[in-house]
């Protein structure tokens, strides 16, 4: 991967500083001063899609996650941003069998295995649900992965059953 020159890595410095703060539109301003040669850099397009996903701009955000896709197939963050906005525009079951296709690659994404919960659960699939959260205790931290799935709207269905998890 190409190194960024050190203007442009300031400035992508200082849009991540500005996504962590929430503020999106200082993020942006700080990546439209990035050389036009690397906007299509993948820790650019990381920021880019932060930059969305806070602006709950889901089709601009599914564009750049699907741009990291084919920048960096072989890594698992851009399929699952892809998936991620998917699910946001209400297409879970593309968001769902976009995961399916490439779980297998990435035995040790607990992130993917997580999201793959919490589609089934909102397709009603609670069992699949269960299942992937079970295999998401099995790589990441049980103790923390139950707290956040006990907290998260994706999978109330399953709220009453993640202590048992």
């Amino acid at each position: 991967m190409k190194q960024l020159s050190p203007d442009d890595q300031r400035h992508l410095q200082a849009a991540e500083g500005w996504v962590e703060l929430g503020n999106h539109l200082e993020a942006n301003v700080e990546l439209e001063q990035i050389t036009a040669k690397n906007l299509t850099h993948p820790a650019v397009l990381e920021v880019r899609w932060q930059i969305h996903a806070r602006a709950k701009k889901w089709d601009a955000a599914l564009d750049t996650a699907s741009a990291l896709v084919q920048l960096m197939p072989k890594h698992p963050l851009g399929w699952v941003h892809r998936s991620y906005c998917l699910h946001e525009l209400k297409r879970t079951d593309e968001a769902r069998d976009n995961l399916l296709r490439v779980v297998d690659k990435f035995p040790d994404d607990p992130i993917m295995r997580y999201n793959l919960a919490c589609y089934e659960c909102q397709l009603g699939r609670l069992e699949q649900a269960k299942n992937w959260l079970l295999k998401t205790c099995g790589i990441g931290d049980p103790k923390k992965i139950k707290l956040m799935a006990s907290e998260d709207p994706d999978l109330e269905p399953l709220w009453n059953e993640i202590k048992e998890i």
